[in-house]
């Protein structure tokens, strides 16, 4: 089969499961409707679904090795500002990173791949999770067995980026880290409150906060290897409910994310000290908690190049490779590819004009749907070609 021609005339259909999944946005673990609506066109293509956690699996083809094909599918708890006719209307959650889209492709990757199933030399295994912007998603179905019955021998997956890149462009990593590591931090600072007018008799919790926020910059500025990237971000700094009062507790939330293992330890253990070494000179106290984190992505050499090469045989227009790309944002397919060989690239999916003025996780944002064939295509060529030629 000619995955692309095949994807092109499957275009209609393409859009309208994405228009479907964007106008019903669910963020978090749980995604009923996305779930439901993932199922049953998977049921519709002649595949058996199954849910796997809170995600979603099936497989194509019969015996021989397994190569896993994964979507997010999950949006962001966020207001739309889009003005598309198809935008999500509660106001709550929206599909601002472009998760429908990859939940979109592998549905008509599925089907592609159903339609030629008696050419299929070994297994595609179909992985739908949700929770990847909460990291959370990929470790619940690794937990509930995804990596299992059968084991995958290798992994892909496509991320779509916004923005003026035109249609056409993937960027790709086989020789480093490609997406950062995620820790996301909370520091509880305990002291002690008083009347505005008193300080003396407090313990100001708040100051206490906002040293422990200075001495974490000296963590980058002069504890971090300058040849590494690291990034320390506190996004939230929450206290107190009056103008005159001193309260009891202050709370610290933000992230770290780096480039190398080494790096991400260092400054986990770093960030625990100095919070609480801190918060001693001024005598007050600090509880820090990691919330949840991600390592860092990184793709396998062979399996990249390879996928590559695949990716090159489809005629799709202006296609142009990236290599050597780094993200500082993080995804959680970092966890698959800890135990199988893995690869993941971006597919640009911007537009020149006004439509192109806005990012990811931007409530403006848009995507290109002429990316949705291509990346469908791209999904199940690759699989085909890399059952093919790994018998």
């Amino acid at each position: 089969m000619n995955y692309f021609e095949r994807a092109a005339a499957m275009s209609e259909e393409i859009v309208a499961s994405r228009r479907y999944l964007h106008s019903h946005a669910e963020f978090g673990l749980e995604l009923p409707e996305t779930r439901a609506y993932v199922m049953e066109k998977l049921r519709e293509y002649g595949l058996e679904p199954k849910e796997c956690g809170a995600g979603v699996t099936a497989t194509v083809g019969q015996g021989g090795k397994t190569i896993l094909l994964r979507a997010d599918m999950d949006g962001l708890p966020m207001a739309e500002e889009s003005g598309l006719p198809f935008a999500c209307p509660t106001g709550t959650a929206a599909h601002t990173c472009g998760h429908d889209c990859h939940a979109a492709m592998l549905l008509a990757a599925a089907k592609l791949l159903k339609e030629d199933e008696a050419k299929l030399q070994g297994t595609v295994k179909f992985m739908f999770q949700p929770a990847e912007e909460t990291f959370e998603g990929s470790k619940d179905m690794i937990v509930h067995g995804l990596l299992e019955d059968p084991r995958p021998d290798a992994a892909l997956a496509y991320h779509v980026g916004a923005g003026k890149l035109p249609v056409g462009l993937y960027m790709y990593n086989g020789s480093s880290t490609m997406m950062f590591s995620t820790d996301i931090f909370r520091i509880t600072v305990r002291g002690k409150g008083a009347h505005g007018a008193y300080p003396h008799l407090s313990i100001d919790p708040i100051n206490i906060a906002v040293h422990i926020y200075l001495a974490l910059q000296e963590l980058i500025a002069r504890e971090s290897n300058p040849q590494d990237a690291c990034l320390l971000t506190v996004g939230q700094l929450t206290a107190g409910s009056a103008a005159n009062i001193i309260p009891d507790t202050a709370v610290l939330q933000g992230t770290i994310r780096t480039n190398k293992k080494e790096a991400r330890e260092k400054l986990v253990r770093r960030l625990a000290e100095v919070s609480v070494a801190v918060a001693a000179v001024y005598g007050g106290s600090a509880e820090p908690v990691f919330v949840r984190g991600v390592p860092p992505l990184v793709c396998d050499k062979d399996l990249t190049e390879e996928i590559v090469g695949y990716m090159k045989e489809l005629p799709v227009p202006n296609a142009i490779g990236y290599p050597d790309v780094t993200a500082s944002a993080s995804d959680d397919f970092a966890w698959v590819a800890e135990q199988i060989p893995s690869t993941f690239m971006y597919l640009s999916s911007g537009f020149s004009d006004e439509r192109g003025g806005f990012e990811a996780h931007n409530p403006k944002v848009q995507f290109n749907e002429d990316v949705l064939p291509q990346g469908a295509a791209y999904l199940a060529h690759c699989a085909s070609r890399w059952l093919e030629e790994n018998k």
